[in-house]
């Protein structure tokens, strides 16, 4: 069974010895997360995926976030929320089958448990707005059972 928020956490601190270290991200992924779900396949390929696609996409995932955070610039984050951020948004974008609550929901919860005791609060703020303004822009492309937002009246 694939637990996706200890796969999320695990990504998380991937993530971050990447942007501290600059290491090899084969490196990275093979000392950080293979060794975690060698043995589960289903975690690793979710794993493995959600780390690459934050990575190659940081830069439109970085444009999303600066979009947001009001008369900041986006080097004054913390490293933690910046890169939970990034991990949201990529599942936003390219992980048709999450859905967004849920994806919000994990957030929130990581950095309450990794960052700052104001980040869960911070956290949801950006993300709803750039939920919204990606909307709008028809960039979310969730399909599946309970994926599709409905608009029944």
């Amino acid at each position: 069974m694939i637990q996706r928020r200890e796969v999320r956490e695990l990504v998380v601190q991937a993530l971050y010895a990447e942007e501290i270290s600059k290491n090899d991200w084969g490196q990275i992924l093979s000392t950080i997360i293979t060794p975690k779900f060698k043995k589960n396949k289903q975690n690793y390929k979710f794993a493995e995926r959600l780390f690459f696609e934050t990575l190659n996409h940081q830069e439109e995932l970085d444009k999303v976030i600066q979009r947001h955070i009001n008369n900041w610039d986006i080097e004054r984050l913390t490293i933690t929320d910046k890169i939970i951020l990034r991990v949201a948004l990529c599942e936003f974008l390219y992980f048709e089958d999450i859905p967004t609550k849920v994806t919000i929901n994990e957030a929130i919860e990581i950095a309450k448990d990794y960052s700052t005791q104001k980040s869960g609060t911070f956290i949801n703020g950006i993300l709803d707005a750039a939920l919204d303004q990606l909307n709008k822009a028809d960039k979310i492309q969730k399909s599946g059972r309970g994926l599709i937002e409905s608009s029944i009246n």
